[in-house]
């Protein structure tokens, strides 16, 4: 064969490899050359067909017959890690795996569920079995109150993905905490974000120019539709982030100033507020002046820290925390 068919036919069957999901019911030869044909490789769908026969006999895929056409995918808990790990690799893989764990749900660590296995199973059998230890000597500890991640639906969570990366709508029977009930909607999928334990969407509902973020799991059910999302002029994921959103706030930012004692004015020292944060001493303490966004995540470590400070300015702030004080105090009784 010439060697430049040779290299033809492994960046095919490479890339077509690379196109088999790892969940879900899978692909039928029929899609995935339409998908290397919009790759820029000149195949037809017996060539796929082929490939995928041939592919199966050297790895851990799968042929799903009892349905037609035949949906082809990875199968459990198989990777596509096709070359060897590295020291280095699996030492770092090991590090996320621990990272991780703690804030996502199971439904999106699956997905990565075969690698970390071969990293464990690479350090566990490493010769160089000092260096493999130093997983062993390294934690990460998240500085938050540890709490349960929610549990998501992979169904749900990948047709979310799915109508996200393909630009379509999507509709969902999502859980309103405010009616206590679920509610259909269609969504305009704009972006997918990771705070700490939770995963959201990032959408508009269909009708409606606010972009807003919906937990995933709250989600029930979803189906991606064929009609293309509707995206708001000049929406950019990194910006929404940048002006608060993730803080539940209206990304309003205002100047606080705070009585701050000792202890926690070291802290702050080494960790600001914010870039035009300022810290002088006050008698004892210190005076601190910062502009931050207005927001939940504000008043909550605002509260959290009340032992150690006092809030200044602005007025309403200082009223607002001392109401939630009082009823704090009423509550204790």
């Amino acid at each position: 064969m010439p060697q430049n068919k040779i290299h033809f036919t492994l960046a095919r069957q490479w890339e077509l490899l690379k196109q088999l999901p790892a969940r879900g019911e899978g692909r039928s030869s029929a899609e995935l050359t339409d998908t290397l044909v919009s790759a820029g490789f000149k195949v037809s769908k017996r060539q796929i067909e082929r490939d995928l026969w041939e592919l199966e006999e050297r790895f851990p895929i799968d042929c799903n017959m009892d349905v037609r056409p035949y949906l082809w995918r990875w199968a459990e808990d198989a990777s596509f890690d096709l070359p060897g790990l590295s020291l280095a690799e699996a030492l770092s893989l090991r590090l996320i795996e621990e990272t991780l764990t703690p804030v996502l749900p199971q439904s999106i660590m699956s997905v990565m569920q075969a690698r970390f296995s071969r990293a464990r199973e690479y350090l566990d059998n490493s010769p160089q079995l000092r260096l493999s230890r130093w997983v062993d000597k390294v934690q990460t500890i998240h500085p938050n109150l540890p709490m349960q991640v929610p549990d998501v639906d992979p169904t749900v969570l990948e047709t979310v993905q799915a109508a996200l990366i393909g630009d379509k709508q999507l509709v969902v029977e999502y859980f309103s905490l405010k009616s206590d009930e679920y509610r259909e909607m269609t969504l305009n999928p704009l972006g997918f974000v990771q705070r700490g334990s939770i995963s959201y969407l990032v959408a508009t509902v269909d009708g409606y120019g606010d972009v807003r973020l919906f937990a995933i799991h709250r989600m029930r059910k979803a189906t991606a539709l064929s009609l293309s999302a509707q995206r708001p002029e000049g929406f950019n994921l990194e910006t929404y982030i940048r002006e608060g959103a993730l803080e539940f706030g209206n990304g309003q930012t205002i100047q606080i100033e705070l009585k701050v004692e000792g202890p926690l004015s070291r802290v702050l020292a080494e960790t600001p507020l914010s870039a035009d944060q300022e810290l002088k001493p006050n008698g004892g303490d210190y005076y601190l002046t910062a502009t931050v966004i207005d927001s939940w995540q504000l008043d909550w470590w605002l509260l959290s820290q009340i032992d150690h400070i006092e809030v200044v300015a602005p007025v309403a702030l200082r009223q607002s925390i001392a109401e939630r004080l009082q009823k704090g105090v009423s509550k204790h009784r």
